[in-house]
């Protein structure tokens, strides 16, 4: 693995605002290095695109299944297809946020398949959620 990607690089390869900074992502994203993302990394780029940018939440989803689609990113201590399972969960509502996926996708793979949250939107296949007292 060559690094790890920051949010700014991923939003400006997304974004394509800023043409020079978009130029200069690109050349690291679309390149043959093999290049690692982390959850939280994921989480801001969310938040920024739906925040700063205004993009609906379907239009973020779609980003995000192409650009961890890549042949080249992985995804750090995640296993992609469970990553992109996640994801998947967020389309058809607005029901699973992209956030919780994102915790979701760990809890998974990690073989603990327990997650406290109070939340009851938080998903729960494959995943025991412990809602508390």
């Amino acid at each position: 693995m060559s690094g790890f990607l920051d949010t700014s690089m991923v939003v400006r390869y997304l974004v394509r605002d800023v043409p020079e900074m978009a130029d200069r992502a690109a050349m690291v994203i679309d390149s043959d290095e093999n290049l690692l993302i982390s959850g939280v990394a994921l989480a801001e780029v969310d938040h920024v695109l739906r925040s700063v940018y205004n993009l609906p939440r379907e239009a973020v989803i779609e980003h995000f299944m192409a650009f961890v689609s890549k042949r080249n990113i992985h995804c750090h201590g995640l296993d992609k297809g469970t990553v992109l399972e996640a994801l998947l969960m967020c389309r058809p509502s607005g029901r699973v946020s992209i956030s919780d996926a994102l915790i979701w996708a760990p809890a998974r793979t990690s073989g603990q398949n327990l997650v406290y949250s109070i939340d009851a939107r938080f998903p729960t296949d494959g995943i025991e959620v412990n809602f508390g007292p």
